[in-house]
């Protein structure tokens, strides 16, 4: 079972995606904020993170940075209200930026949960297939060319 940790200082947020994905089968854990949510991550293997970018005591885009300097092999959900929306449209120099600081995928409040867990499952995917890859050039024989230099 797929394990994700929910980080948002607003309840209702976190307790309706907390229920979301539980209803879907996954196991969640849920905090309220940056401090909480790395407590968390510190004591748990997660395989998904869904972090709020604005949250006390986190000003900005830090959240997206520190969780993912915290598990940087961890695929990263950032969401918000504010950072991703322009005045009638996504604001894409926002996205550019919480991508480049770990992001994997980026969602405005509100959303729907079918649109969220699209985007789960994308994010579990493209991770599983990273994860294989990494898995197949650790487990390769060594170079047959480089290994003919050596020898010659």
């Amino acid at each position: 079972m797929r394990r994700i940790l929910v980080v948002d200082d607003d309840r209702h947020t976190r307790l309706a995606i907390g229920i979301w994905l539980k209803q879907c089968g996954f196991r969640v854990a849920i905090t309220d904020g940056g401090e909480s949510g790395l407590a968390a991550l510190n004591d748990g293997t997660f395989d998904l993170m869904i972090v709020d970018v604005f949250m006390p005591n986190m000003r900005g885009f830090e959240s997206i940075r520190v969780f993912h300097s915290h598990a940087p092999t961890v695929p990263l959900i950032a969401i918000s209200g504010y950072a991703f929306s322009g005045p009638e449209t996504d604001d894409p120099a926002c996205f550019r930026m919480a991508l480049s600081l770990g992001a994997t995928r980026c969602l405005r409040k509100p959303f729907r949960p079918a649109t969220l867990l699209g985007v789960i499952d994308e994010c579990l995917s493209d991770a599983e297939q990273g994860t294989a890859a990494r898995a197949a050039v650790a487990s390769a024989p060594p170079n047959v060319s480089r290994a003919r230099e050596n020898t010659g």
